[in-house]
This record gives structure tokens, sequence and C-alpha cells, in this order.
């Protein structure tokens, strides 16, 4: 197993086509590209899951401020809406009693 490098999202692309036209080999599409094998692996998943979609790097973001890729991603979106639409009205309700 190999370290990680650091990868565009473009390098992440290309790696996902070349390990599924290599017949899934995410072994050897990690050692010719000085990945983890990991990591070949789930952006693979991602890929066949979600297209070129699933490829876009959401870190950082809070869940519900990018556009969904999914119908789960959408249900789980509007949850987390909700939820922190829960935690102001409670904080509100609180201070309101005091």
């Amino acid at each position: 197993m190999t370290k990680g490098r650091e990868t565009t999202q473009e390098e992440w692309l290309e790696i996902v086509r070349a390990c599924i036209s290599g017949g899934n080999d995410y072994g050897g599409t990690a050692l010719k590209y000085q990945v983890s094998c990991q990591q070949v692996y789930t952006w693979t998943k991602r890929y066949r899951e979600m297209g070129e979609a699933g490829l876009e790097d959401r870190r950082g973001h809070r869940v519900g401020t990018l556009p969904s890729r999914t119908p789960e991603e959408e249900l789980r979106d509007k949850i987390a809406q909700q939820e922190r639409k829960i935690f102001d009205l409670e904080m509100e309700n609180a201070l309101l009693k005091k």
C-alpha cells in the first residue's frame, strides 16, 4: 500500500477511467498513479453511483449548501435544514423564557 498524494478532480476522473478500462484493477491503478488503493476504489464507486458529479470535492461545506447530486442527498439536505431551523427556534424559545 502506498501513501496517497495530492490530486486534482481532473486527475480523479482520469484515474477512475483508467481503472474501469483496466478491468477494475484497483491495486494496479493505485500503483500507476501513486495513490492509495482505497482512494481508487472510493472514487470508482462514487463515479459509478453518481457519474462525474460524484467526484466533486465537497469537503469543508456545510450539508445543504451545495446542490444535491442524488435524491438521497436532497432528502438529507432537507433534514439538515429542518434540524437547523428547529435548533434556532429552540434557542429563541429558551431566550424568551428568561
